[in-house]
């Protein structure tokens, strides 16, 4: 599955304004709520910041991929944002983050969950990536990027 299946140019924040970690994942499910496709805000916060506490989703090189299974959704679905300034979201290099891809999936997806965790991991790994991410001006450049990279995975 192609991370532009589920990550609608709509739905990412190019210049990411709050500094916290529950707070920049509540901004990240806002266009998830205005969009409709989360029905109960406060609950899919719930089911992200329990999924923080088991460990932080900040997997090193400026990069979280917050993420947890809900069943506000029926389908798979995901934010991104990019903070301008960095965000200490207690990752395990303890390097402040710039990227976030916020997802959410079905309570009973085991199995495209974790492929889709893996594709986002295997995509934000690669360095020219990340300072393209970097460089885009504006969503649309953010979406392009991803849109690009995206297409190079098998």
């Amino acid at each position: 599955m192609k991370i532009t299946e589920i990550l609608d140019a709509d739905s990412i924040i190019a210049d990411l304004k709050a500094e916290g970690k529950r707070d920049v994942i509540s901004e990240l499910a806002e266009p998830l709520v205005k969009s409709g496709k989360v029905r109960d805000k406060n609950k899919l916060l719930d089911a992200l910041m329990e999924r923080e506490r088991l460990g932080s989703t900040g997997i090193g090189e400026n990069v979280a991929i917050p993420h947890a299974k809900s069943n506000e959704i029926e389908t798979i679905v995901a934010t991104f944002g990019r903070s301008n300034s960095g965000i200490n979201f207690d990752s395990l290099d303890q390097k402040p983050v710039y990227f976030i891809f916020l997802l959410i999936a079905p309570e009973k997806s085991a199995g495209i969950h974790l492929k889709t965790l893996a594709r986002i991991s295997k995509l934000l790994k690669n360095p020219l990536f990340r300072q393209d991410l970097m460089k885009a001006k504006n969503e649309k450049e953010i979406y392009e990027a991803i849109s690009r990279e995206d297409s190079k995975l098998i």
